[in-house]
């Protein structure tokens, strides 16, 4: 990843302390309670999360049928699974996925905030959020991903979507060479968020 959207730790430890005294003010007024906040980061890191994305893509690479359903009506193909109740719920609504091609790469940004498909990707990170990112991959996308550590030929199309309350978006990656041999929970320990998010590409290990 680019430097450019690297943070040093005092900001991670800043954040931290606002966080803090935000809460002990809340629940001193009463408007949360001490679990409260552990409750919702429990549920992020247990149910909702880009474990949930990866259960999905790695199906769309076995089952092209899913794949094509899941390109057209992307909640109603994620219904079909297993995966924990309310993937439809709080950011998780209207999510659209879009696929990577050989000759096209799809790349998910937000311009006006930090809209993002919590249920299949988790928490965004800060630099999902940071100005920088957000103006920088809408105006000069390739540029962008060269310095994550994504170089593109030049015949390879760059789409960007911007996601928002009314359409979440995440990437359907190209499965990776070499993986024919793989069963589905193997591939799914392939599929990384920021291959979700179009920072990167699935690889086989």
């Amino acid at each position: 990843m680019s430097e450019r959207f690297i943070y040093c730790e005092d900001r991670e430890a800043y954040s931290t302390a606002r966080v803090r005294a935000l809460e002990a003010l809340l629940i001193k007024k009463g408007v949360i309670t001490e679990r409260t906040v552990d409750t919702v980061l429990e549920f992020f890191e247990t149910k909702m999360g880009p474990f949930n994305g990866a259960k999905i893509v790695a199906r769309a690479w076995v089952d092209p049928a899913f794949r094509e359903r899941l390109l057209a009506d992307t909640p109603k193909a994620i219904a079909e699974l297993d995966l924990p109740d309310g993937m439809a719920g709080a950011e998780g609504e209207h999510m659209r996925a879009v696929a990577n091609t050989p000759g096209v790469h799809n790349l998910i940004i937000c311009t006006l905030c930090s809209c993002y498909p919590w249920p299949v990707l988790g928490l965004p990170p800060y630099w999902y959020k940071d100005p920088t990112f957000r103006s920088r991959a809408a105006r000069e996308p390739r540029a962008v991903l060269d310095e994550f550590g994504l170089p593109l030929a030049k015949n390879i199309k760059i789409k960007v979507w911007d996601s928002s309350a009314q359409i979440r978006w995440f990437v359907v990656p190209e499965r990776p060479e070499g993986t024919d041999a793989m069963w589905e929970g193997e591939l799914e320990a392939l599929v990384t968020p920021e291959a979700m998010m179009g920072v990167a590409v699935s690889k086989a290990t």
